[in-house]
């Protein structure tokens, strides 16, 4: 995991690596609804929306986890891309003028290795569905992006697309006996 305390507080990185301002929590509480939210979605995941340092910790494990993840879909999608999209032509130059035989193989062939690929995806990314502590993570982050949609409804100054990432998959189901990161401590030098 990167260094946490090397931004400054109250500034994340986006999906992109690009160094934001964090919307402080006044701003999420100064609209009602929201508030309530935050409050009504901290307790179903005992995670305190309201307190700016934990949502600054909160953001910069999604980070994390965004910048491992994003390295591992590069390095899937080119083989993907190859059997999935050059499938196509390869068929309109070489197998359409072939016999049937050839063309039903190449189509078994093709989706075998496509097959076999997902399978692989699968299996790869199985220790991070796995992982309850993660899940809780995205969990946690998509209920922030949901009462930040709140609090900007309800008319608090956020920017548009803050805080600036997508949303999971495997982001619906909370873990309560995942136990959760703790917040590093900044190193005293002596």
């Amino acid at each position: 995991m990167g260094d946490y305390h090397a931004l400054e507080f109250g500034k994340f990185v986006d999906d992109q690596g690009t160094v934001h301002n964090m919307v402080p929590s006044s701003a999420i509480a100064a609209v009602p609804a929201a508030k309530a939210a935050a409050e009504r979605y901290g307790r179903e995941v005992r995670f305190d929306f309201l307190d700016d340092r934990a949502v600054h910790w909160l953001l910069f494990q999604r980070r994390e986890e965004t910048s491992k993840a994003g390295i591992q879909g590069c390095l899937l999608a080119v083989p993907i891309f190859v059997l999935g999209f050059g499938a196509w032509p390869f068929w309109d130059l070489v197998a359409s003028q072939k016999s049937r035989q050839f063309q039903i193989g190449f189509i078994v062939v093709d989706a075998l290795l496509l097959g076999v690929l997902a399978g692989l995806i699968f299996l790869w990314r199985l220790r991070d569905l796995r992982d309850k502590t993660l899940r809780n993570t995205r969990c946690r982050a998509r209920l922030y992006r949901k009462i930040v949609g709140i609090a900007r409804s309800g008319g608090a100054d956020i920017p548009r697309l803050y805080p600036y990432y997508g949303m999971y998959a495997t982001s619906r189901k909370f873990f309560p006996e995942a136990p959760d990161r703790p917040i590093p401590e900044k190193d005293q030098a002596p």
